[in-house]
């Protein structure tokens, strides 16, 4: 069992940064792939950056060059550093585990947190 805890969301304007930062309990969270979901306000959760147990990462088209994800195993976190942030960030951001890497769907993760709003103003 992995409970998650999301944190670091708030409001930005447009080109600002924020970090989000994804806290794990369990003493598994190692052996976890790690990613980062959004959903704005009538839209489908939609995949954002994900990073294997190993390290290795990927990212959203839209987001790439301007969001970076990391892990810190020895405090189970996860982290999503977010910079040049636009308008159409403006959604509230989800952390999920998955057991069997890094997946692109929702669908694919077995644990996921109750999500942090983040707002960026034009």
């Amino acid at each position: 069992q992995v409970q998650l805890v999301e944190s670091g969301g708030g409001l930005v304007q447009a080109g600002g940064s924020l970090r989000l930062s994804c806290a794990a309990s369990g003493r598994t969270f190692r052996s976890y792939a790690m990613g980062w979901f959004r959903q704005a306000p009538g839209k489908e959760r939609e995949f954002v950056a994900g990073i294997s147990w190993s390290g290795g990462k990927t990212y959203a088209d839209s987001v790439k060059g301007r969001f970076t994800i990391s892990r810190d195993n020895a405090k189970n976190t996860v982290y999503l550093q977010m910079n040049s942030l636009k308008p159409e960030d403006t959604a509230v951001y989800y952390c999920a585990a998955d057991s069997m890497g890094i997946g692109w769907s929702a669908g694919e993760y077995d644990y996921w947190g109750q999500g942090t709003q983040v707002t960026v103003s034009s």
